[in-house]
């Protein structure tokens, strides 16, 4: 058996001395030991025993996990994947290495990762302008404002689901949405046709003491409006805690953002989170048989798999995009690292812009991004609109993807091993692989090689180094 990996932990132990408020002979006296031991353990000269962490908790009453911490293990995850980053391609990082600092400085691995999701944000920015007729600043983009605040706490609301389960328990008491709405806000539910409603899915009428519905509306879209409106009427209290923390520079940005809790509240409320966190497992994350179990559609079944990051009761970390026939992202959602671009032109290899040529059909594909990380995805079409003859309808594409390591545990793996993956990048003008066939755009930063005596097959011709 190997042995354990000695425990270094001396930046930890001096800001706990610190914060208990102790000179360095002040902690060896309460654990016993010499003055000069302390300062060879805080200058990681020596491992920190097991006997001494033990030692530690007793004396301090400290909790065993406070004191061991958890090694660091997600803050050095996450340094080791900017690592990966080719700029640092020829520089040697080992891993044990990089744990060593993860672990023991994590003020200056957060600097670091702050520093550089700075610089992958100018660099998708500048991708972005390459982009766009009309560039505007991302600070002044009420929808990248909205994005930026569901990104940063991982598309995870925990406040929220708590009280979807409560809501949840109630309707199933009440005889489902509509008799809770009758038996606490005495609301009935009315649908009118399309042209009543002018324009409107769902309406209250506080006049009138009714929520009102579209009737073109199919069940799953009923539903979900039902459970909008119950989080708007029930949850507010819980938006403006969460918005509390957001930082906004427009109104706009927090209405988008507040609309965007409401809808993972309406999610929560009709897939509560402990229920659909046991069937997900049982059914092996397949969408579809979700779907049809909480009475769902594909999207939404979807969208909330990438919500399963409650404490304690974590499931696969999903990302999820939704594009147009144009390539127009309207949706993403990140919950498992991937960098996304920020607008459109995502990497045309990637299946979610083809499984238009075949609706309604799931399409597996194993990815691979130029710095090695690979990622299984699943794409489908999914119809927004229609429900009635002539009505307009919108086809549109959803990716859900997690990474590879994760496959093995949804039912769209089974029984094939992996192929080699498609190597894709997040937009062109951000991949550097010089022999994609599919580019659209050069890299950003990259010489063209010169065409006079040589025309290479890829659109656009630079230097592998």
């Amino acid at each position: 058996m190997a042995k354990d990996r000695p425990v270094y932990m001396g930046p930890r132990l001096r800001r706990l001395r610190r914060e208990l408020g102790l000179t360095q002979a002040d902690m060896a006296n309460d654990l016993e030991i010499s003055a000069s031991y302390v300062a060879l353990l805080e200058r990681n000269q020596r491992p920190l025993t097991a006997d001494m962490l033990l030692r530690l908790a007793r004396t301090y009453k400290l909790d065993m996990a406070e004191v061991a911490g958890d090694g660091g293990a997600e803050q050095t995850a996450r340094l080791q994947a900017v690592l990966k980053d080719p700029m640092f391609a020829d520089i040697d990082l080992p891993q044990l290495a990089t744990g060593d600092v993860a672990v023991n400085y994590p003020g200056i691995t957060e600097a670091l990762l702050r520093l550089y999701t700075s610089y992958r944000e100018e660099h998708l920015a500048l991708a972005d302008r390459g982009a766009e007729a009309e560039p505007q600043e991302d600070g002044a983009d009420p929808v990248a404002e909205a994005r930026r605040f569901i990104a940063a706490r991982r598309n995870s609301f925990p406040l929220l689901d708590d009280a979807a389960e409560k809501l949840a328990a109630e309707a199933e008491a009440e005889g489902g949405l509509s008799g809770w709405l009758k038996a606490r806000h005495n609301l009935r539910v009315r649908r009118l046709p399309s042209d009543v409603m002018a324009g409107s899915m769902r309406r209250l009428d506080r006049h009138r003491d009714a929520v009102l519905l579209d009737d073109a509306l199919d069940g799953a879209s009923s539903a979900f409006q039902l459970a909008l409106q119950i989080a708007y009427l029930e949850m507010r209290k819980g938006f403006d805690t969460l918005l509390k923390d957001g930082q906004f520079a427009s109104e706009s940005g927090r209405r988008l953002a507040r609309r965007a809790l409401a809808g993972y509240g309406a999610a929560a409320i009709l897939m509560p989170y402990t229920a659909f966190a046991k069937a997900v497992e049982a059914r092996r994350y397949d969408v579809e048989a979700l779907a049809r179990q909480f009475g769902v559609s594909f999207e939404q079944a979807a969208h909330r798999l990438t919500t399963l990051q409650k404490p304690g009761q974590e499931r696969v970390p999903f990302f999820f995009l939704r594009v147009d026939p144009a390539g127009n992202v309207s949706k993403r959602l990140d919950g498992a690292g991937f960098p996304f671009a920020r607008h459109g032109g995502s990497c045309p290899l990637w299946s979610v812009h083809r499984v238009f040529e075949t609706p309604r059909e799931v399409v597996t594909q194993w990815l691979e991004l130029p710095d090695g990380q690979r990622f299984f995805s699943i794409a489908r079409t999914v119809t927004a609109g229609g429900g009635s003859w002539g009505a307009a309808k919108v086809e549109r594409a959803i990716a859900l993807c997690c990474a590879a390591d994760h496959a093995h545990r949804l039912v769209y793996s089974q029984d094939a091993p992996p192929p080699t993956p498609t190597p894709i990048g997040v937009t062109c003008r951000l991949c550097h692989r010089s022999q994609c066939m599919a580019r659209s755009a050069p890299p950003i930063g990259r010489d063209m090689l010169p065409d006079d005596y040589r025309r290479t097959r890829a659109p656009f011709g630079f230097a592998d180094g």
